[in-house]
C-alpha cells in the first residue's frame, strides 16, 4: 500500500472520528453545558451539518479567552461529570489563567506517545527525571504517568516558569539565572542520589544548563546515566538540535523533539534523518488532534506544501472539543510521512506578529 492510499484511509478515519466527536459534544444527553449553550448561537446544526473534518470550518474560531475563569464544570460532558477531574493551566503570566479540565486525556496522550519512542533509548522499567514546569501544569502529571506506564518511577523538580518570565520582564536577568541554577541544583541532587534515572523530559534551556553543570563537575549527561531524552519548547531549533547532539549529548544519548500544549496533547517529531540536516517536523496525534498550516489572512485555506502559514489546531477527544484554534505559532506545511501519514508542520516558531512581545523563560 502506497503512502497516498494510507493517507486516504486515515482521512476516512478522521472524518468518522469527527462525526462521532461532534455527536458526543452536542448531543443533548452527552454534551457539555458550554457547547450545548454555544450551539444556540450557530447558524447551522452541528448534529446534522457536520459530516466530515472539512465541515469543522463551519464553526467560528475557538477563542482561548473562553478558558479564563469558571465554572470549570461547564466544559465537562455529562457522562464524565462524576469522574475525578483535573484542572490544568496554560499560558499567561498575569490575570486569570486559561485552564482546561481533564479526566484521562493526559494519560491517553502520553500512552500514545509511549508507542513512538524506542525501547533501547527509553528502557522499560527505567526511572525518569521530569526537569520542567510543575504546579498546575499538565506536563508534570503527564510525564509521571508516562514513566509509570513504562514501568518506572518519575522524579520531579519544583519549577515555576511564571516567576522566571516575571524576572526577565523586569530586567532581572541575574535573578532569573539564579532561579535556573536553583532548578538545576534540584536535578543534580536527584541524579546523584542513586535513583537509576535513564530517561528524561526537559526543555532546551534546562538541558543545556544541566549539561554545562555536569561538565563543570567533570561528568556528562551520558555519564549521569541518561540514555533517552524527549524535549519540548520553542527554543528547539535545527541549530540547537545539532548543537545538542554534537556538543551536549554525544552519540549514545538519544533525543527527540516534541511539540505540544495543554489543548493539543503531544505532537511527535519525525524520526531523525541526517539527510534532513536536523530539520524538525512535527505530526499531531491524529485523529485526537489535528494541526493545519493555514494562510495568514484566511484561516480556512491551507498553504501549499513547503509554504509558511499560521498553525491551526483542532482537538477532538471525549473530554475536549476545539474546532479550530489559531496558535501563537507559525511554520511550514509538510507532506505526510510513513510513520505519520498525514500533514505535518516544520520550523515551528512564534507567530511573527506576536514574536516581538513574547518573553521566553525556561522554555
Amino acid at each position: 500500500m502506497d503512502l497516498s492510499s494510507v493517507a486516504a484511509s486515515h482521512r476516512e478515519a478522521l472524518d468518522q472520528h469527527t462525526r462521532e466527536t461532534v455527536q458526543w459534544h452536542f448531543g443533548e444527553a452527552t454534551g457539555s453545558e458550554f457547547w450545548l449553550k454555544k450551539k444556540r448561537e450557530f447558524d447551522f446544526d452541528p448534529l446534522t451539518d457536520v459530516n466530515s473534518f472539512t465541515d469543522l470550518r463551519k464553526f467560528p474560531l475557538f477563542e482561548d479567552e473562553w478558558l479564563r475563569g469558571g465554572p470549570m464544570r461547564r466544559w465537562v460532558p455529562q457522562p464524565l461529570q462524576d469522574k475525578p477531574i483535573y484542572v490544568f493551566e496554560t499560558g499567561g503570566t498575569t490575570g486569570v489563567p486559561k485552564s482546561r479540565v481533564v479526566v484521562e486525556d493526559h494519560w491517553t496522550d502520553y500512552e500514545i506517545f509511549s508507542d513512538t519512542i524506542p525501547d533501547e533509548s527509553f528502557p522499560r522499567g527505567a526511572n525518569w527525571l521530569m526537569l520542567g514546569p510543575s504546579g498546575p501544569r499538565r506536563l508534570r502529571l503527564a510525564v509521571e504517568h508516562l514513566a509509570q506506564h513504562r514501568g518506572g518511577i518519575c522524579f520531579c523538580v519544583d519549577l515555576d516558569p511564571r516567576w522566571v518570565v516575571k524576572l526577565l520582564k523586569k530586567g532581572k536577568v541575574t535573578e532569573a539565572q539564579e532561579y535556573s541554577s536553583h532548578v538545576i541544583d534540584q536535578a543534580m541532587t536527584v541524579l546523584g542520589a542513586d535513583n537509576d534515572i535513564q530517561c528524561m523530559f526537559t526543555t532546551p534551556k534546562l538541558l543545556e544548563a544541566l549539561a554545562m553543570r555536569l561538565l563543570d563537575e567533570g561528568s556528562s549527561i551520558e555519564e549521569a546515566g541518561i540514555k533517552g531524552i524527549f524535549c519540548g519548547g520553542t527554543e528547539f531549533t535545527p541549530q540547537w538540535y545539532r548543537f545538542a547532539c554534537e556538543e551536549l549529548l554525544g552519540p549514545n544519548v538519544y533525543i527527540t523533539p516534541t511539540y505540544g500544549n495543554t489543548l493539543m496533547g503531544l505532537a511527535c517529531g519525525k524520526p531523525f534523518d541526517p539527510a534532513d540536516n536536523y530539520k524538525i517536523t512535527y505530526y499531531a496525534p491524529q485523529p485526537r488532534a489535528v494541526v493545519e498550516v493555514v494562510d495568514f489572512d484566511d484561516h480556512t485555506k491551507l498553504v501549499d506544501y513547503g509554504q509558511t502559514g499560521r498553525v491551526k489546531l483542532y482537538t477532538m477527544t471525549k473530554e475536549l472539543f476545539v474546532p479550530g484554534f489559531l496558535e501563537r505559532d507559525e511554520g511550514e506545511r509538510e507532506k505526510p510521512h510513513e510513520k505519520y501519514p498525514w500533514d505535518g508542520v516544520s520550523g515551528v516558531r512564534p507567530y511573527h506578529v506576536f514574536a516581538k512581545t513574547t518573553t521566553v523563560g525556561v522554555y
